[in-house]
């Protein structure tokens, strides 16, 4: 990784309103590439720390999402049962 490219894991990690910005697809794609550089362990134990943290931020965001449908699941399964 560039010196470049950890200033800006690093920014990225430290940034939650960026996390926060992205859609279900974006967070999950973005997630499995840290996944896949921190399995490649060509990273320094800083850039390791980042992309860590950076990877934690991006599976909360996954998990927000994947609540918010859920919860939309049920509420529409509640208002089928209301109607029937």
């Amino acid at each position: 990784m560039s010196e470049t490219q950890q200033v800006q894991a690093k920014s990225k990690a430290a940034d939650p309103e960026d996390v926060a910005a992205l859609s279900y697809e974006q967070a999950r794609e973005q997630l499995m590439a840290v996944v896949n550089q921190l399995e490649a362990g060509s990273s320094s134990l800083e850039q390791s720390l980042a992309l860590w943290e950076r990877g934690e931020a991006l599976a909360r965001r996954c998990e927000e999402w994947l609540q918010g449908a859920k919860a939309r699941l049920d509420a529409a399964r509640a208002d089928k049962s209301n109607d029937a």
